[in-house]
């Protein structure tokens, strides 16, 4: 296989959910398994309400208002509530965290994206996501191999878009300069926004052509997870 061109970043730093990771497909997939635990079928609707309580605290979650041990718990407290169902939400987060951190279903194209890119630059796994989840599943993944480094909020102690998870990340890549590191990710408030704050280039990855955000200007916008490899590659120049 001919070696593919000069990369131009010397670390590459992606999100996990959303981004490499099929987190629709894991989720509902989770959810579905935990509400058969329950003797409940879980329908679309469930999950339509679900990925908005959840969407919701993950948003509070960056800007500072809650913790994830809130989070585990309260999203299906909220959940139940809305849906009239009388159960445990703690032994059901517990069930959840277990189904989700088996799911390892990867977006269309990611495996073959993430295997040219390390050919070129080193690569790290940034992540929000709670750590008992995300550290089984990104092990047993195939594009585990590729990375260099993971690194994951709840073990740091800061959260992306705050500059001192950057900062943990640049100790570990031993201080790049900034122009030879890129950020790619799906998330605008968390990914994106952080990394223009630290000062890197930000590869936003919207597959739903979601309109912007005002105030936050990704450095690159990119609709397929591929497309990621001609912003890699480009002439600088």
């Amino acid at each position: 296989m001919p070696a593919p061109p000069r990369g131009r970043y010397a670390w590459i730093v992606f999100d996990a959910d959303g981004t490499l990771f099929d987190y629709d497909t894991a989720e509902s997939a989770a959810l579905t398994a935990s509400f058969a635990k329950i003797g409940r079928s879980c329908p679309p609707e469930y999950s339509e309400i679900y990925r908005e309580i959840n969407g919701r605290m993950w948003l509070e979650f960056e800007r500072g208002t809650t913790t994830q041990t809130r989070i585990r718990v309260e999203r299906f407290e909220k959940l139940f509530d809305a849906i009239g169902v009388d159960s445990d939400p703690v032994e059901f987060s517990d069930d959840y965290l277990t189904n989700l951190a088996n799911r390892t279903e990867l977006i269309d194209g990611a495996a073959e994206v993430v295997a040219t890119l390390a050919r070129t630059s080193r690569l790290m796994l940034m992540t929000n996501g709670i750590a008992r989840v995300q550290r089984p599943r990104f092990d047993a993944s195939p594009i585990r191999k590729h990375f260099s480094d993971v690194l994951i909020s709840e073990e740091v102690g800061a959260a992306k878009p705050d500059p001192l998870i950057f900062d943990a990340a640049f100790a570990r890549m031993r201080h790049p300069r900034k122009s030879e590191v890129l950020i790619v990710g799906d998330s605008l408030t968390s990914d994106i926004k952080g990394g223009i704050g630290y000062g890197i280039d930000a590869c936003w990855f919207n597959p739903s052509g979601l309109p912007p955000r005002e105030g936050v200007e990704p450095t690159y916008e990119i609709r397929r997870i591929d497309q990621v490899l001609g912003i890699a590659f480009r002439d600088p120049s």
